[in-house]
């Protein structure tokens, strides 16, 4: 399925100026058909995958309680 520019923005979360500067730095991959871009949908799917396992690493790693330290001795 492919996207324009506008929906790629809507899609990745991002302004259209933002996109339009990954496509001039060659961060996306896309085609033109003579008057528009045209950008595969596919091309994210696995970067949006590793981005939400990451995203769940994080939280996991959040939620993880802190340890008590066991050097820690009692002054009195």
């Amino acid at each position: 399925m492919y996207l324009s520019i506008k929906e790629t923005a809507d899609h990745l979360d991002m302004t259209e100026k933002q996109v339009n500067q990954l496509i001039n730095q060659v961060k996306i991959r896309t085609i033109h058909d003579g008057e528009h871009f045209l950008i595969n949908k596919e091309q994210f799917n696995t970067h949006l995958e590793q981005v939400e396992k990451y995203k769940q690493l994080v939280e996991e790693l959040r939620n993880e309680p802190i340890p008590e330290d066991i050097d820690v001795k009692d002054e009195d």
